[in-house]
């Protein structure tokens, strides 16, 4: 199992997700932040159950939210660039495969 590391952006999306079902219901919220940390555990587990997405990345699609897991796997980890909502500005996150 390769070390998971978080491009900054991504940290930022997923508090920004898990700010905006909190003002709405805490429920959604903490559900929401348990089907990521499930996803993120599965794809550092096994990455390549992914199928290939856009620039040399992966991405899980959360099940019963709008939002997926953009990755890429590097020698030594596996990068989060991006915890994306699923309908909006695909491919707004590739900038930050320069990093």
């Amino acid at each position: 199992m390769k070390p998971l590391e978080f491009h900054p952006e991504s940290k930022s999306e997923s508090r920004e997700a898990i700010d905006w079902y909190w003002s709405r219901s805490r429920v959604a919220a903490l559900d929401f932040a348990d089907e990521l940390k499930a996803a993120l555990t599965r794809l550092g587990k096994a990455p390549q159950i992914c199928p290939p997405y856009l620039r040399g990345t992966r991405r899980m699609l959360l099940d019963r939210f709008p939002f997926c897991v953009v990755f890429r796997e590097r020698p030594h980890d596996i990068q989060v660039v991006a915890v994306a909502h699923a309908k909006r500005r695909p491919g707004y996150w590739a900038k930050r495969l320069k990093n």
